[in-house]
Formats: C-alpha cells, sequence, structure tokens
C-alpha cells in the first residue's frame, strides 16, 4: 500500500542557485534529490530557478529528465530564457538603449544552433565590462554595462527598449516578484552567488532560506568567514532561516554570527538519500572506493598514498576513484610515482559510481572541509564502511569511530592507512555488525525523514516571519496574527 504523502505547506516552492553542472553531484545532487523529494513525498511543486547565461538549459533539461533526476512537477526555469520567450510590457518611457558591441577578439561568445545568445567582453582584469543577449531568432534581447552606473536595458521583440535596471539584483528580484505573483512562496537558496540578490529581498508573503552546504569558516578558524561567504553570513538575518547541514556547524555559526552582532534563525537539516531497500549485498573487505570530483580541496593524492602504503602490506587492497576534474593529471602522476597503476583506478565520470558502494569494503573521504558530504551518507546506506578525515563538517557528526565507520585525524596518511589495514583482519562478524549499524544510521537521513524537519522548519520560519512582519503593526493585527500560528501549530498537531 502507497504511504501519503508528508504534507509540505502548501504555497509556491522555489529553489534558487546561480546554474547547474552538467554531472549532478555535490550541491547540485543535494537540491535536485531535495526537490524531487518535495514533490513525491511533500505533494508539492517545485520550480529550481537558475540565473547564469547557459544556452542549453532545454537540452540540460530533457538529459536530466531522462537520467531520472528531474521528475514531474520538478522544473528548471531559466531567468535569461524565460526573458527570451516573453518580455512583460510596461508602462512609463522607454530607456534609452546603448550600443551594440562589435565582435572582438576574447569576446566569449554562447550559441545555441548556429545563433549567437550572448556575447560577453572582459577587461584587462578579467572583470566583465559588457554583455549583450540575444533571442533565439537573433533578435536583441538584452545589454548590460557592468560600473559605477551598472545599468541593464532589456528590448522587446521589435527591438524596442522597454525596460531598464540599475543592477543585476534589481532584475532578479523583479523575476522574483513575477514567479512568486503575490501568493505565499518559499525561496530556498542553495548558491552562495544566488544568496547575495536575495539578502534583503524582503516581501511579506516570501519567506527566503539559504541553506549553507559547506563549511563557512576560513580554514576552519573560529570567528572567521570564508571570502566566499562572508558577504552574505553579515546580513544573514535578513533571512527567515539559515540552514546548516549539522548541529556542530550550527553551534559554530550562530557563535561567529553572534561575535559580530548577528542574531539569525539557523537551523540544522542535513542533505538527504533514498534508501533502497535491496536485498543483501556482498562486500569485498579490500575494495575501496572515492566519488569525488577531482579538485584540490577533495585531497585525492593522499587516498592514493593511503591505499598504495596498505597495498605494500596486504596486497589484496586496491581503489576505484570515480570522478573528473582539474586535478586528474596531478592524481594520475601520483599514481605513476608510486607504481600504484594497478590498484588504484581513475574510473572518470560515471552517473552509476555510487552503486559500488554496494559491492566495496570501504569509502575514503579526505577533503579539507565538507557540509555534511552526500556520499558519506550514501556510503554507508549500502553498508560500506567510511573511513574518513575529522574535517568540519560531516565525518564526526555521522560516523561513531569504531562503531558504524572510522574517524581519523585530519591529514594523517598514516592513521587512514592503519585502519585500512585494521579493516582486513576484523573478525567478519564484527565488520558484519558495523555495517549494519552504518545503514542504521544513514536511515537516519532518509528522504522521508529530512522532508519531515523540512515540513516543521517551512511553517515555523512562515509563522516567525508573519509574527515578525506585525510587530510595528495595531495591536488588533499582531493580537490576529498571534492567533492564526497558534490556530495553524494546534491543528498540525491534531494532523491536519
Amino acid at each position: 500500500m502507497l504511504r501519503s504523502p508528508l504534507r509540505l505547506p502548501s504555497a509556491r516552492h522555489f529553489a534558487l542557485t546561480w546554474g547547474l553542472a552538467d554531472q549532478p553531484g555535490g550541491m547540485t545532487g543535494a537540491l535536485l534529490q531535495r526537490s524531487r523529494s518535495f514533490r513525491r513525498l511533500g505533494g508539492v511543486d517545485v520550480d529550481i530557478l537558475t540565473l547564469d547565461d547557459r544556452p542549453d538549459y532545454p537540452e540540460l533539461s530533457a538529459r536530466l529528465r531522462s537520467s531520472g533526476e528531474l521528475i514531474d512537477g520538478v522544473r528548471i526555469r531559466n531567468l535569461w530564457d524565460e526573458l527570451r520567450e516573453r518580455v512583460p510590457a510596461t508602462r512609463g518611457p522607454e530607456p534609452t538603449p546603448v550600443e551594440l558591441l562589435e565582435p572582438q577578439e576574447g569576446d566569449r561568445v554562447e550559441s545555441a544552433a548556429g545563433t549567437v545568445l550572448s556575447r560577453t567582453r572582459y577587461g584587462d582584469d578579467g572583470r566583465i565590462v559588457a554583455v549583450d543577449r540575444f533571442r533565439r531568432d537573433g533578435s536583441l534581447l538584452a545589454t548590460e554595462r557592468p560600473g559605477a552606473e551598472r545599468k541593464i536595458v532589456v528590448h522587446a521583440d521589435d527591438g524596442r527598449a522597454i525596460r531598464s535596471f540599475r543592477t543585476s539584483w534589481g532584475l532578479y528580484r523583479w523575476w522574483f516578484d513575477r514567479l512568486t505573483a503575490g501568493k505565499p512562496s518559499f525561496l530556498l537558496v542553495d548558491s552562495k552567488t544566488a544568496a547575495r540578490s536575495v539578502a534583503g529581498y524582503r516581501r511579506e508573503h516570501v519567506t527566503c532560506i539559504h541553506i549553507v552546504h559547506a563549511s563557512h569558516r576560513r580554514g576552519g578558524q573560529a570567528g572567521t568567514f570564508r571570502a566566499s561567504r562572508e558577504s552574505v553570513l553579515r546580513r544573514a538575518a535578513d533571512f527567515d532561516a539559515i540552514v546548516v547541514l549539522t548541529p556542530r556547524q550550527r553551534d559554530d555559526l550562530v557563535d561567529d554570527l553572534a561575535a559580530i552582532g548577528v542574531r539569525a534563525r539557523v537551523r540544522t537539516i542535513p542533505n538527504e538519500v533514498e534508501i533502497e531497500a535491496d536485498g543483501p549485498s556482498r562486500h569485498d573487505a579490500a575494495h575501496g572506493v572515492v566519488v569525488a570530483s577531482l579538485h584540490s580541496r577533495k585531497r585525492l593524492t593522499h587516498a592514493v598514498e593511503a591505499i598504495a602504503a596498505a597495498h605494500a602490506a596486504d596486497p589484496r587492497v586496491h581503489l576505484d576513484i570515480f570522478g573528473e576534474g582539474p586535478r586528474e593529471d596531478v592524481i594520475r602522476r601520483r599514481i605513476r610515482r608510486l607504481d600504484a597503476d594497478d590498484h588504484v583506478r581513475l574510473r572518470g565520470y560515471d552517473p552509476g559510481a555510487r552503486s559500488s558502494f554496494r559491492s566495496a569494503g570501504f569509502s575514503l573521504l579526505t577533503s579539507t572541509s565538507e557540509g555534511l558530504p552526500l556520499v558519506l551518507v550514501e556510503s554507508m546506506a549500502a553498508g560500506c564502511i567510511p573511513i574518513a578525515y575529522d574535517i568540519r563538517y560531516g565525518p564526526a557528526d555521522m560516523i561513531r569511530d569504531g562503531v558504524d565507520g572510522f574517524v581519523v585525524p585530519e591529514g594523517d596518511i598514516a592513521a587512514l592507512t592503519r585502519r585500512i589495514l585494521e579493516l582486513q583482519t576484523m573478525p567478519q562478524a564484527k565488520v558484519a555488525a558495523m555495517r549494519a549499524r552504518a545503514m542504521a544510521r544513514a536511515a537516519e537521513f532518509s528522504d522521508r525523514t529530512v522532508v519531515r524537519r523540512w515540513s516543521r522548519e517551512l511553517r515555523a520560519a512562515y509563522d516567525a516571519k508573519l509574527l515578525e512582519a506585525a510587530r510595528d503593526k495595531p495591536l488588533r493585527v499582531r493580537l490576529r496574527r498571534r492567533a492564526g500560528v497558534v490556530r495553524r501549530r494546534l491543528l498540525r498537531l491534531a494532523g491536519r
């Protein structure tokens, strides 16, 4: 018998990011997973909003739908693609158009079906100095001229300049207003880049929540913020809630915000996984797996060195690394230098890589920082024992060392090696018990459990927003809002 969906608030639901990666891992994977769960379990449609101007969103949507990453009720909506389809009519004087760019060497040009969709010009310092955007029929859509008087001018399909914005944020917020149309809406912001345009976007009908997917601290130091996150987190109170993935990060962020005099609503909701009800798996204790992008933050040379050392002591030990990225050549050279080609294999990108957790004996996580690594949960859900560095954040929040996995001191390759070898000599019954406990721990991050937490937090953030908005209103309005909040809470407690 099918279970009835978990109830999410009846409203318009949006997930905002700057752009979507071609390979749906990391933040993109978490966003897509959450959106699918909102639809399947929460019973609400989700629009995924993107602000970049990549030319192939129709093709990307088709690929993601074909692979099951997009489902009915979940769709991608791109700002520029929607403007290409229709620019809403406007009243008032027409803005003054600007002269189009003449093609020049060094311009970045995006095209589709032979038609130029955008032309971007950069200055000597690498910053954008001008952008022209076009429709798919070649007609002018918009001109953008950044600078002290940054101005975006949007054109009708007959060439007339009909609307202008002083900033890109003004354009984005205008789009958000049109999408929400004055109806109760939830805007979940995954991207730190997109979050800059939402900080300060205050609409009584829109509840804005920023999700921090990775460590917010610079170098892990208390009281510091990464440069890419600082401007947004200093305005954390402008969001209706900030969501982080682990309790430890919540405590750290609350302390770091308090140190600069910022009080914000900070909550913990982890990323989720679909727990598959597959039959028993057979795990090869000597087979290790890494599923990660090949970037410096992942420190995959540490995994290579640990496997090479473990293999020298136990020739059965071997590792598959799934992923691609700019550090591939560096990792490949390290493998060759350690003469590890026969027991460390780079498998490249594979959309089905996570299925390897069902047969591998262990997984490795050697990153410098994370939020809550989804691959860690997926590994444990499959009964694949995780061996991870004790970094902020994720491993110590998930793994009980020696109980359902192993946590080793950050950067300690020798300790990583010892745990790999220890796993090879543990009694089979003890390993089986550890795998069972890992699977039980991962069940706490199932899609049903996490959607239920989202349901509670969305409602709580909405109620808090209504009460805050009524703070300066007449007493009768404040009392009416308070009564409405109490009534909704009682109905929820009654299962209605």
